[in-house]
């Protein structure tokens, strides 16, 4: 009998650990769509258009 009451607590632990995990993967993942959303907000263009047209190559 005690160690099927055992087994029934490991049960439960992992149960526990594993609804856990999934949440902490869950909010992982909606970071990291929320970062990629803001990353693709693009910037407003210049009003000036020759601006960004001369690119400096020496270092």
């Amino acid at each position: 009998m005690a160690i099927e009451s055992v087994g029934g607590a490991t049960a439960s632990l992992e149960i526990a650990s594993l609804r856990l995990a999934k949440g902490q993967q869950e909010q992982d993942g909606q970071a990291a769509i929320e970062l990629l959303e803001s990353a693709s907000d693009s910037a407003a263009p210049s009003s000036d258009p020759s601006r960004g047209n001369n690119i400096n190559t020496f270092a």
